[in-house]
């Protein structure tokens, strides 16, 4: 009876297996959709932009953007985690996955158990940008501008919970002081505030204000990363220009719903990373001023790390500043 059982499963570990490959072969059949939890437009909205198109060319599928923006990403994310695991419908979000549970007392999914992580895409460097007329000339001097007047400045960003918004809050508390924050409903109604000159500053992603800041159409006066960029060279860190430490960049990640056929989440994976090889794709990032991760950085195991390491790191710095979307 023993060995009967024991044929049994061998054989249905066989059949699941051989189901597996069928499935990766025939993945995918139709046209599959990112959805990007921010309006268009926006940085998230531009990386996935060029990672779809250099997917679809690997996956022979067209890969179809959607923007479903709302309630800091969680509008989208919560549609991604509600959606049919079969590996047509992704998720491809920034560092707001792991900012969501210290944010959000009730959130429509869960960030860890309600998605399978396909792998990181990118870390974007974040830069901060001012109206062309703000009469600070370089960073020293801002830093003396915002404590002299604290909530006189308007501090444009994305909404509860953006990257813009997380910035804002890490510079406000390592300056000590506070500025007035005007939300906005996306990054690229802020940008278009701060060009026209409605509000005085903000703070966000090279893949949003690198082509500004060569256009002069807005000011900028440093970077948050501790190293500087290299498509804006000129720019100091932060670290440097007396703001000890303060490190931030945006890693973005592309996901699946939980359950989602480990044979589809490795077909996608190396799709990621076909995409993220890509020269065009690594040319336009650094035009951007980024860069795609390394291959190992890819992948579901790496995905998984980070998000479970930043839901850590984000719920202490969002405790101690009291900030809360409810």
């Amino acid at each position: 009876m023993k060995s009967i059982v024991t044929k049994l499963a061998a054989g249905l570990v066989a059949v699941s297996a051989l189901t597996g490959i069928a499935l990766a072969q025939e993945y995918p059949s139709q046209p599959v959709t990112i959805v990007v939890p921010f309006a268009a437009g926006g940085p998230t909205d531009t990386v996935t932009r060029l990672v779809a198109a250099a997917m679809s060319e690997d996956l022979g599928q067209q890969v179809v953007v959607q923007n479903v923006g709302g309630a800091g990403g969680t509008l989208g994310a919560g549609q991604v985690a509600a959606a049919a695991n079969d590996g047509y419908t992704l998720l491809l979000h920034h560092i707001g996955m792991s900012t969501a549970p210290a944010l959000y007392a009730s959130l429509p999914f869960d960030p860890v158990t309600d998605f399978a992580p396909i792998g990181l895409v990118t870390e974007v460097p974040m830069t901060v940008v001012a109206r062309k007329d703000l009469e600070p000339a370089d960073i020293g001097a801002l830093i003396t501008f915002i404590k002299e007047n604290g909530e006189n400045i308007t501090y444009g960003n994305a909404g509860i919970g953006a990257a813009s918004q997380l910035c804002g809050l890490l510079l406000q508390d390592a300056l000590e002081v506070k500025m007035t924050e005007v939300p906005y409903q996306g990054t690229g109604p802020a940008m278009t505030d701060l060009l026209g000159g409605q509000i005085d500053m903000m703070c966000d992603q090279t893949t949003n204000t690198t082509s500004q800041i060569q256009a002069g159409e807005i000011k900028a006066y440093a970077v948050t990363t501790p190293e500087r960029v290299a498509i804006l060279p000129d720019l100091p860190t932060l670290a440097e220009s007396g703001v000890p430490d303060f490190n931030l960049s945006v890693w973005h990640g592309l996901y699946a719903p939980a359950g989602t056929d480990p044979a589809i989440i490795e077909r996608l994976t190396a799709s990621l990373q076909a995409a993220l090889a890509d020269e065009s794709v690594a040319n336009s990032f650094a035009e951007l001023g980024t860069a795609p991760v390394a291959a190992d950085q890819a992948t579901p195991e790496a995905l998984a790390a980070q998000l479970e390491s930043q839901i850590g790191l984000w719920g202490e710095v969002i405790s101690a500043a009291g900030v809360s979307a409810q």
